[in-house]
Parts: C-alpha cells; sequence; structure tokens
C-alpha cells in the first residue's frame, strides 16, 4: 500500500483538484479529505455517505444542578471564563469550556464532571473512484489534528479491508497540527505551489515540514504559464534541493467550468490542463512505484 498526501503552501493553489483528478485517473483508490476545517473533496467526487462516526475530540464541563451549592468556586478558578453565572446558578457554557478539568478538581461539592465532547464527525462514502474518508469539524472546535489522523487511520483500515492498493490524502495547506498530523508516516508528499513570490516562499516551509519527518517530496507548478520566470525559479529551487519536479500545470479556465459541474479536471476536459494533469499523476505514479 502506497499513501501519498498532496500538501500547499496556501490556500487556493489547486491541490484539491488535483487529488480529484487523481483519484480519477487512478483508477480505484482510497481518497481521504484531511483538510477537516475546511473539507471540500466531497464537493467535486459526490460521496455517498455509508457510515457515519461521531469524533469525540476531549472533554468539557458539565455542572449537576441538584448537588451544586452555588458556591462559585467554578466561577473562581475557570481562566478561560466559560463558568456563567446568573445570581447563585452557575453553568458552563460549552463553546468556551477548554475541557481542562480545574473547575471539577475544585468543586468541593464534586458536582462537575467531564463529559465527552462532540467536535464533528467523520464519514466513510463510496464515490465513483473509489471510497472517501472525509470529516466535518463543527464550528468552534479544536483537535483538528487528532480528527485528522482518525481519517487517515480510518482510510488505512479500508483499503486494507478492501484490497485498495494507493491512498491519496487531501492536506491542508501551511505547515500547522493537521498537516503534521497529515503528512507523518506517508510515503510521499506532492506539494502543489502557484508561480507568486509568496507560493514559493511557503511551499520552502512545506518542503522543509516534509523533510523533517524524512519523507519524499515531490512539487509541482499549478498556473505555471502566469509567471513563467517565477516558475523557473521554482523548478532550479527544486533541482538544487535535489527535489523531484513532477510537472507544471498551465492556466485553464476549465478548471472553473469543471467545478461548476462539480467534476474534476480530468473527467470534465481533455484540454491542457487536463492533459498537463495526467503528466503530473503519470510522474507521481513512476516515483512511488504505482502499479497501472
Amino acid at each position: 500500500m502506497k499513501e501519498i498526501v498532496v500538501i500547499s503552501g496556501k490556500g487556493g493553489t489547486g491541490k484539491t483538484s488535483m487529488v480529484a483528478s487523481f483519484a480519477r485517473l487512478a483508477g480505484r483508490v482510497v481518497c481521504a479529505d484531511c483538510d477537516v476545517d475546511a473539507a471540500n473533496l466531497h464537493i467535486v467526487t459526490k460521496p455517498v455517505v455509508r457510515e457515519t462516526t461521531e469524533f469525540i475530540g476531549g472533554t468539557v464541563a458539565v455542572i449537576d444542578q441538584a448537588a451544586c451549592s452555588g458556591c462559585g468556586k467554578c466561577h473562581e478558578v475557570c481562566r478561560f471564563e466559560s463558568v456563567l453565572q446568573d445570581g447563585s446558578v452557575y453553568d458552563i457554557d460549552g463553546m468556551a469550556c477548554e475541557g481542562c478539568g480545574v473547575c471539577a478538581e475544585f468543586c468541593p461539592e464534586k458536582a462537575i464532571t467531564m463529559e465527552p465532547a462532540v467536535n464533528g464527525e467523520w464519514y466513510i462514502s463510496d464515490t465513483d473512484n473509489g471510497p472517501l474518508i472525509h470529516a466535518r469539524l463543527l464550528p468552534g472546535s479544536e483537535n483538528s489534528g487528532k480528527l485528522v489522523t482518525e481519517v487517515r487511520r480510518a482510510a488505512r483500515r479500508v483499503a486494507e479491508e478492501e484490497g485498495i492498493k494507493t491512498i491519496i490524502v487531501d492536506g491542508s495547506p501551511g505547515i500547522g497540527c493537521p498537516v503534521i498530523a497529515s503528512v507523518t508516516g506517508s510515503d510521499a508528499v506532492l506539494a502543489v505551489t502557484e508561480p507568486s513570490l509568496s507560493a514559493m516562499h511557503d511551499v520552502k516551509r512545506v518542503i522543509d515540514l516534509a523533510r523533517h519527518f524524512e519523507i519524499k517530496t515531490l512539487i509541482c507548478v499549478n498556473k505555471s504559464d502566469i509567471n513563467e520566470d517565477i516558475t523557473g525559479q521554482i523548478r532550479e529551487m527544486a533541482e538544487k534541493s535535489g527535489i523531484p519536479f513532477a510537472g507544471t500545470v498551465r492556466f485553464d479556465e476549465d478548471f472553473t467550468r469543471a467545478q461548476i459541474c462539480g467534476k474534476s479536471i480530468s473527467e470534465f476536459s481533455d484540454g491542457t490542463a487536463a492533459s498537463d494533469v495526467f503528466g503530473v499523476w503519470e510522474f507521481v505514479r513512476s516515483e512511488l512505484g504505482l502499479e497501472d
């Protein structure tokens, strides 16, 4: 089994569009949308949900009003101001509670318990190209890195159960916790960037992150013909760093038209961008030794 993670230094570089196209070109694969804070791979792949699981990201304090004496100790010790006061009645603001448990520890009546907090859901779905594991983090919820780990674990389990040899992961932009949870232990990372100075700076940070975890890294440039000088600089940077350059994808308005239709570029068109994406996928497939 091979697992490749598609990431980017910034949002909007086209990594989700690339993942959807790769899934189409690869045949039957398992896809995992690990951009759980803003998941959107399902928009293109049109999944049919077959299994839904609650995501328990942490704990939240709950006050037993019958046992509460109204002493206010919980209000006093909570540094997150999550204990609400109405006269002598105290309650917990679940959105503000960080689940630290200090209020429960100091409650003299032991009227506060720490209950599991539901922070979202994750799904196992079916698409035309194989299973899709995706998730939804509730607004204001944290522990996105933990949810990413759940999604990847489920993707591997489904791949093993169904005898699928390739997992393609749509990672988050940047270098934060969800990205680290997405790439750790994977076989390769494909960094998708754009030909701009800011994007080139951001992709360098992504490359450094992948190197830190000793993960094979590839790089490609989307909308490459918008600024061919910077595209050349990115290619040169990759060559000097010993990073395989997976190719370029030219700007094509068919990308937008495909998204409007809820399709990948590989499904929608056989134009310049679709041809370029096919070339990038063939390079990735060859580098990872994937079967036809």
